[in-house]
């Protein structure tokens, strides 16, 4: 399918942020923002995202890229990973306005801009799902914090609470609500150590969640490792020999394709 660029400046904070939007002729209602971190040399990894924009829009699915305050062509001090919030809603608000028939938007981030997108996501009804690409979990020296919030993880992954919350009358699905609610509190607290907040926000996410792990990136297993002790709610996917930024050719290509796919599944 055919698709177009247009270039995009919006509003955040006083500030002038610069995106772009790769438009397909026939597009699907259910978009896709890509959410950057640090600066990169435009041949690194935003070469990765133009490469992902154009095969995501050859398939119908419109996409936005955007520089975020402090990076690349857009105005402001730069802000650290746990705080983009603003910049992504600016982001999500020009995006909508861009594409008045797009119905929900899948966030896409690599590194620590999944992690900035999975803390965004559970607080914006409009994010139907997010693509995660070896988020970074790991805060050094970190420990978990001693309160509630590990056996609140570990219960909201556990199958037969699932299942007696499926079978419960009202007071039992206002319970999940109650859960869910503390997920997002817990994902929206600063005090909090980085890995805790980012399985909060998992845990409190209500959309779809696909994970991509490179198989040679060590922190990759770490996550994998965090997923599978808390039971989180996902979809992971490991690359074998990928590296942190799915440097090759190969490695990029498998996951746009993993990406399209999955986002066309459901």
């Amino acid at each position: 399918m055919e698709a177009t660029q247009r270039a995009l400046q919006f509003n955040c904070g006083g500030n002038s942020l610069v995106g772009i939007l790769d438009l397909p002729e026939r597009p699907l209602s259910r978009g896709v923002l890509v959410v950057t971190s640090a600066p990169q040399y435009r041949i690194g990894n935003h070469r990765h995202f133009t490469l992902l924009a154009r095969l995501l829009a050859a398939r119908g699915i419109p996409v936005m890229r955007f520089d975020h305050r402090g990076m690349g062509d857009s105005e402001g001090e730069a802000r650290s990973i746990d705080a983009l919030g603003e910049d992504t809603q600016a982001a999500m608000r020009a995006f909508f306005a861009q594409m008045p028939g797009m119905q929900d938007v899948v966030l896409w981030g690599l590194g620590d801009a999944a992690t900035a997108a999975v803390l965004y996501a559970q607080a914006d009804a409009r994010v139907s799902g997010v693509v995660l690409l070896n988020p970074w979990m790991h805060t050094p020296g970190s420990a978990p914090r001693a309160d509630g919030l590990p056996q609140l993880l570990a219960r909201l992954g556990e199958l037969d609470f699932w299942k007696r919350v499926a079978s419960d009358s009202g007071d039992g699905q206002a319970s999940v609500a109650a859960l869910r609610q503390n997920m997002r509190a817990a994902a929206a607290d600063a005090s909090l150590p980085l890995p805790q907040r980012v399985l909060a926000s998992l845990a409190g996410f209500d959309g779809a969640a696909l994970v991509i792990l490179g198989g040679d990136e060590p922190g990759a297993q770490h996550v994998d490792a965090l997923l599978k002790r808390h039971e989180v709610r996902c979809k992971c996917v490991t690359i074998a020999g990928a590296d942190r930024t799915f440097a090759s050719r190969a490695w990029r290509d498998a996951v746009a394709e993993i990406s399209a796919n999955w986002i066309a599944s459901w």
